[in-house]
């Protein structure tokens, strides 16, 4: 049994509503960008998925996969380190805890 874009894209929009489930309803800081960076894959799996199905001799989808790559690993990296500053300061990454301490 082949892999069909239909299976591609099922996969990737489940992936897409677990992300943007996590990302709503948990409350700690790891977890949201967890959230993220599992959106981000599912819109790499469209890329390719429709790359490889409807354009198969063009490489657009597989550089815009690698730049949404290099912009997710330089997003994570920003956000743990905002993460560990605010830990390190109210010992504390729960985002309700984080709005009490905007003022």
């Amino acid at each position: 049994m082949e892999i069909g874009l239909g299976h591609i894209l099922f996969i990737a929009c489940a992936l897409f509503f677990i992300g943007v489930y996590g990302f709503l309803t948990r409350r700690n800081l790891i977890t949201m960008l967890m959230s993220v960076e599992l959106i981000l894959n599912a819109v790499n799996l469209n890329f390719i998925g429709f790359n490889k199905y409807l354009w198969p001799h063009k490489l657009d989808g597989l550089f815009f996969t690698i730049f949404i790559i290099t912009i997710a690993a330089a997003e994570a990296s920003v956000a743990i380190a905002i993460i560990i500053n605010l830990y390190r300061n109210f010992k504390t990454i729960d985002v309700d805890d984080v709005k009490t301490l905007k003022n």
